[in-house]
Order: C-alpha cells, then sequence, then structure tokens
C-alpha cells in the first residue's frame, strides 16, 4: 500500500496554541475601577488589603473574560448559548414574550436550563444562525437563578432566531441573586452566526433554551456546557440519552 503523502492526509495537518482570553470591552472599565480601588488601598491605608483587593481584580478581569470558541457548523444543530452546568430539563411551555403567529407556536417545548456561577464565562452565543426575529425584556426580582420559578419572575430578556428555512428556537437570559443588568449585543432584525456572541448577563444567571418537539437534547442533568462548542441538541433527532456522575 503506498503511503500517504502529506497533503493527503486525512487529518488536519496544522495545530492550535492556547492563548490567554481576553477581556471583553464590556467588563473592562470595571476592571480599572477595582485595580484602581485596590492601588488606592495599597497606596494609603493598608499593603496586606491591597494585596487582598489584588484577588478581587483578578477576579473581575475573569468574569468579564472572552475567550474564542469553536463552533460546529450544521444546519440542523443547536449549540449552547451559555457556559455552565445544566440543572433541568423540563417539558413546558413557551414563555408567552415568544408566542405568536411570528414567534413561537403554542404546544410543549423541551427547556434545557443552564447555570452560570460567578466562575464561569459570562458571555452568551447565538444558538442557531438566522435572523434576530424578537428580542423581549421583561423587569423583575434577583431570586436564585438555579430555582425554576426565576424564569417568571426574575428579570429576563427572551430573543427568537429564525433560520433560513424557518427553524425557530428561543432563549432567555435570566438575571440571578447578584446580576443586575442584562445586555444585548445585537438588535431585532440582525443577522447572526451560530455561535455569535448575542449578550451578557453581569454576575450570577441563567440561560433557558427551549428545544422544539421531536428534538431531544444531547446534554444531560449534571452536564457542563461550553457556550458555542457543546452541541445541545440536532433538529428531528428524538433519540434520549443516559449518563452516569461520577
Amino acid at each position: 500500500m503506498p503511503a500517504l503523502d502529506k497533503h493527503d492526509s486525512p487529518l488536519p495537518t496544522t495545530t492550535v496554541k492556547w492563548r490567554f482570553p481576553s477581556v471583553h470591552p464590556e467588563g473592562r472599565k470595571y476592571v480599572v475601577i477595582a485595580a484602581a480601588v485596590t492601588l488606592a488601598l495599597y497606596t494609603l491605608v493598608s499593603h496586606f488589603l491591597g494585596w487582598v483587593l489584588v484577588g478581587g481584580t483578578i477576579w473581575v478581569a475573569t468574569f468579564f473574560r472572552d475567550p474564542v470558541r469553536t463552533t460546529p457548523r450544521g444546519d440542523k444543530l443547536i449549540v449552547a448559548p451559555a457556559d455552565g452546568l445544566i440543572t433541568m430539563i423540563a417539558r413546558v411551555g413557551p414563555p408567552p414574550e415568544l408566542r405568536g403567529p411570528d414567534g413561537l407556536a403554542d404546544g410543549e417545548y423541551t427547556r434545557v436550563s443552564i447555570f452560570m456561577s460567578v466562575f464561569d464565562v459570562h458571555i452568551n452565543r447565538a444558538p442557531i444562525t438566522g435572523r434576530v426575529k424578537r428580542i423581549a425584556y421583561v423587569p423583575g426580582k434577583f431570586v436564585n437563578a438555579d430555582l425554576d420559578k426565576a424564569s417568571e419572575d426574575n428579570e429576563r430578556q427572551h430573543f427568537l432566531i429564525e433560520s433560513s428555512d424557518g427553524l425557530r428556537i428561543g432563549f432567555t437570559q435570566i438575571a440571578g441573586l447578584v446580576a443586575r443588568r442584562i445586555l444585548s449585543f445585537v438588535r431585532e432584525g440582525d443577522v447572526v452566526d451560530a455561535g455569535q456572541r448575542v449578550g451578557l448577563i453581569r454576575f450570577g444567571s441563567r440561560v433557558d433554551v427551549f428545544l422544539p418537539a421531536g428534538t431531544s437534547p444531547k446534554v444531560l442533568l449534571g452536564q457542563r456546557s461550553i457556550a458555542g462548542e457543546t452541541i445541545i441538541a440536532e433538529i428531528g433527532s428524538d433519540a434520549a440519552l443516559t449518563g452516569l456522575s461520577q
């Protein structure tokens, strides 16, 4: 059997190197403020207290980190919009803010809830490629985002994206105990790619994704997702998954 020429190799011949994540522009002012407070306390009050707050400044920079993600391509793939822990998978109706003739139809959807702790990346990404049909902001409370009632009581922002073949996927940013602002990087009418950055929630929160009937999640309770990379579902695939926490 003849040896493969290097140009005929079925495997990629390039490599990818790790690089330090950048800080998202939305968070840079907070890093500067934290650094300034730390420097002032170190200089004017106490060296010990200043060194303690160095850790706080590093945490602020880490919270707003914005790593590069590599998104799998596929017309039927739905990728995770958030980093975090899969805490709930439930059958529910669509949120009222996303219903309607130009929104999600009435019926039963599978809601996959991703909880972001204060240590997770908080940049949210589009689950599919398409046009942003609707963005609906709802003011509310700030109860623990890990609770089921947070989807109806907390401050939240709904997105509806429609693909070129008419598929509509809704997802919701939900504020948590210490989150005080939900940001959107896109507007209604914008066209986004799967994995594109679409928003940010400050300081702990949750994102819900609504999968249409006939589509089962490809993630399990207790699994961790990576925004823009983890495939959470494939349209039309209804095969149930099982797993083991260990």
